[in-house]
């Protein structure tokens, strides 16, 4: 009871739409998990056909497919649904997916089965859409933006963005919080480059104004006055 009771409250501590550990039960991911710890241990029995029956089933009910071989580790938390993890991803402590995140594999160059899918180590964040494709390995701490494909190892604390993925440049110490809601800041851009880019246009706007205003205060001033109404 007290270890879900911790699940539960390190999951209120990351949404903030929860008013109490109740509502938490409700959630698939809560659901899909739950089911995934039984499915898992039938498959490490070797009972495989019945492990995918409970897979299936967690599937229908909850809308995210966790194969029974993944192994995953504390205080998982997928914010709704329409997920999907492959058999060989190996997910760490305190990992949050947000919805419509693959964690896939590729096929092995030799076409034997073995390790193909992504290791997502302890405290990583994943944006909604986010595609791990591989056997990568992603970074404690790291943080990958909404729609990301990620095809390369991510380091440790790296912020990943776009197609194909590629850093952000920001330190994880810049953003040194124990967990930052979907994964990425909020507040200002995340490349440094494209703070100072915006700076730097801001600057050129300001300065073709005052040109503007100076071409428009000569332009007034070199036109002759309208002759006057004269009487008759």
């Amino acid at each position: 009871m007290n270890n879900l009771i911790r699940y539960l409250d390190s999951i209120v501590a990351r949404d903030p739409a929860p008013r109490s550990r109740w509502e938490v039960l409700l959630y698939p991911g809560v659901w899909a998990l739950f089911w995934h710890r039984v499915a898992h241990r039938l498959f490490r029995s070797r009972l495989f056909f019945f492990a995918r029956l409970i897979n299936h089933l967690s599937r229908v009910l909850t809308a995210i497919d966790i194969h029974p071989g993944a192994t995953i580790g504390k205080n998982f938390f997928i914010d709704h649904g329409f997920t999907v993890i492959g058999e060989t991803a190996v997910i760490g402590d305190n990992v949050t997916i947000y919805q419509g995140v693959t964690l896939g594999g590729t096929n092995p160059t030799n076409g034997q089965p073995g390790k193909r899918h992504p290791t997502i180590e302890d405290n990583a964040i994943i944006g909604s859409g986010a595609q791990i494709l591989g056997p990568v390995v992603v970074g404690r701490r790291a943080r990958i933006g909404a729609s990301a494909v990620v095809t390369e190892n991510v380091p440790e604390g790296a912020t990943m963005v776009g197609v194909k993925a590629r850093s952000t440049l920001v330190a994880a110490e810049t953003w040194a919080k124990e967990f930052m809601p979907y994964g990425t800041p909020c507040k200002e851009p995340c490349e440094p480059s494209g703070l100072a880019r915006v700076e730097q246009l801001e600057s050129e706007l300001s300065r073709l104004r005052d040109q503007v205003a100076q071409l428009s205060a000569h332009r007034s001033a070199q036109e002759p006055e309208s002759p006057g109404m004269t009487g008759t």
